[in-house]
């Protein structure tokens, strides 16, 4: 039996939350009773927008601005779900960064600023979410389906979403005794702006057909997917990667 709290409202923080999967799980948790910290890099008006949504709907949510790889504005982050709502139950860091190209053509200089954002600013987070969940907590990070595809061009992303994997799979076991889960969802081809910038029709189409079930995944369908894992009915799942992609093999 899971020892969730109780004592209302659960607090999620969400990072990436202004857009895209991020925005939908904000809307998705709000809806499920959460006070809603909203983390947004720089578009201030689609976080607040979200925030908006909430509100709106009857809910709590703030929107903080937050470079997930500088330690100090995610300490603010947290701090912020602290004052504003009393603490933190779940994290979900949905913030990332995607670049294509094949390996023998890849900009440097992209890739570390992949890598700044995907692994850096995924470690700074889990290891904020480490020193301030609750028990009954759950961490959610983001990796991605093409992590076991292997799509051309995807090398570099692929590569930092691995990492996302080993510390998803390092940090569930470090924070035994502590009653919080860690699990990472990876979606597979999901109709946001990051994934079909750039992509002619005839690539989205055959992308869309991959799958049994012949089409994109939406947002929703992978803000379900969160929920179910911050919620007490997925509390005994802990310590996977989630691969929500229609079942693509």
């Amino acid at each position: 039996m899971s020892t969730q709290e109780t004592t209302a409202p659960r607090v999620a923080v969400v990072t990436g939350g202004s857009r895209g999967i991020g925005r939908e799980t904000v809307a998705r948790l709000a809806a499920d009773g959460y006070a809603v910290v909203v983390g947004y890099a720089g578009n201030r008006d689609l976080a607040e927008a979200a925030v908006k949504d909430v509100t709106a709907a009857g809910g709590r949510a703030v929107a903080v601005r937050a470079d997930v790889a500088d330690e100090a504005q995610v300490a603010e982050l947290f701090g912020t779900a602290a004052r504003e709502f009393g603490g933190v139950d779940v994290v979900v860091h949905a913030a990332g960064r995607m670049y294509l190209a094949p390996i023998a053509e890849l900009d440097l200089a992209e890739l570390d600023a992949m890598h700044r954002t995907n692994i850096r600013g995924t470690f700074v987070v889990a290891r904020q979410a480490a020193r301030t969940l609750r028990r009954g907590g759950s961490f959610i990070a983001f990796s991605t389906s093409v992590v076991g595809l292997a799509f051309p061009a995807y090398g570099a992303y692929s590569a930092s979403k691995g990492a996302v994997e080993a510390m998803t799979m390092v940090l569930a076991r470090e924070l035994r005794g502590r009653d919080v889960t860690v699990n990472a969802v990876a979606p597979g081809p999901t109709a946001t702006d990051l994934f079909l910038d750039g992509k002619d029709e005839q690539t989205v189409a055959a992308l869309a057909a991959q799958p049994p079930l012949e089409r994109l995944g939406t947002p929703a369908d992978i803000a379900e997917v969160v929920a179910f894992l911050a919620s007490p009915a997925g509390h005994w799942v802990n310590g996977q990667v989630v691969r929500a992609n229609g079942g693509i093999v």
